[in-house]
């Protein structure tokens, strides 16, 4: 079994019952030293999600705490050389697709290349309201974006004329150096993952166990858009509960066994972690479970 594995970073999110106490007082030296000991161990990817402001009464329930992928990851780069940066999720909505172009792309400059643009459509609608966002139609504009984004990325004079987007004569610089930036799709749909294969290069979902990921899988595999692909679409799946390697290996080498064999090609792990060091050694004890595959 081997698999790119990848940590949804601690401390960078905080969400209602689901962060460990070191996390509330922690910052960059922890994050730094975690991402620092992933890559050491041949983990492919770190992420971090955006939120720009969450409404009081739903980060009861969300979380309020979301470090900027931008800052933290440029942050990251220039700590690390190998592992990969990964927005999880960028929401598309909330910036126009040369905006995205011009600051990730410089972020792929600096990185020499580690950017993972994960995208996403949003979901959250007061937060759409806040920054003067469309909401109602936030699927087909995101379907635009990542078109205008797939034309923009790698190109200082991009050209694109799609339903909500359209450029022409502009030059961006500097763009990314990856002459194809990786772009996964996040969300828990099956548009989300009708998305991915149509237009993404993969599908990152979240806060779903593993037989609802298999039932939409398997309903994917089944439709022409799956087979016509040129490339083969990463499926870059993240574990519902806390894995803990250290005090159950078994367990969490059948949970890696499942994801496996349901088509995952990646994951985006979740440990159980009670300090800073625990965090690193459960690190280590999940690398030893599975062959860790390189990019």
């Amino acid at each position: 079994m081997s698999l790119r594995l990848g940590i949804v970073t601690p401390v960078l999110t905080r969400l209602p019952g689901a962060h460990a106490q070191w996390e509330e007082t922690a910052g960059l030296a922890e994050i730094e030293r975690v991402v620092v000991k992933a890559e050491g161990l041949g983990y492919d990817f770190c992420t971090c999600s955006e939120h720009v402001a969450v409404p009081a009464d739903i980060a009861e329930v969300r979380g309020g705490t979301y470090w900027d992928p931008l800052a933290i990851f440029g942050y990251l780069a220039a700590r690390t050389t190998t592992i990969k940066l990964a927005t999880f999720v960028l929401v598309l909505g909330y910036h126009h697709p040369l905006a995205i172009a011009k600051r990730y792309g410089t972020l792929d400059v600096v990185s020499d290349g580690r950017l993972v643009l994960g995208v996403g459509s949003g979901s959250l609608e007061e937060e759409f309201e806040l920054l003067g966002s469309h909401f109602a139609d936030r699927g087909a504009r995101a379907d635009d974006a990542m078109r205008a984004l797939r034309a923009a990325l790698s190109e200082s004079r991009p050209s694109y004329h799609g339903e909500f987007y359209d450029f022409d004569d502009f030059l961006v610089e500097p763009h990314a150096v990856q002459r194809h930036v990786p772009m996964w799709v996040g969300g828990r749909t099956a548009r989300s993952l009708r998305r991915a294969v149509e237009l993404g290069d993969g599908w990152a979902p979240f806060g779903l166990r593993t037989a609802e990921l298999d039932e939409l899988l398997t309903r994917a595999r089944d439709r022409d858009a799956w087979a016509e692909r040129d490339t083969p679409i990463e499926v870059v799946l993240q574990n519902d509960r806390p894995w803990d390697p250290l005090g159950e290996p078994e367990r969490v080498a059948d949970q890696l066994g499942r994801m496996h064999a349901i088509g995952a090609t990646g994951l985006a792990v979740r440990l159980v972690h009670h300090s800073v060091d625990h965090y690193c050694d459960q690190l280590g004890a999940l690398a030893a479970l599975t062959t860790i595959r390189k990019p």
